[in-house]
């Protein structure tokens, strides 16, 4: 299973870190997302440009990478 890392910049909050969370974990092809203030470790076969919309979707106003 493959592992993939995304980078944030300008995450504050508990709130947008459950959402990122949400967000990511409704996609299909992920198995697991672990999230956090800088970043997230995703588990599964998603490609990684669906985890990168799925974040930016959200309008949340921070760089993912």
């Amino acid at each position: 299973m493959a592992v993939q890392s995304l980078s944030f910049q300008g995450v504050t909050t508990a709130e947008q870190v459950n959402k990122i969370t949400t967000a990511l974990m409704m996609l299909d092809g992920v198995d697991s997302a672990e999230v956090g203030r800088y970043g997230a470790e995703v588990e599964g076969r998603a490609k990684r440009e669906a985890l990168i919309k799925a974040v930016e979707k959200l309008n949340l106003r921070i760089k993912v990478s």
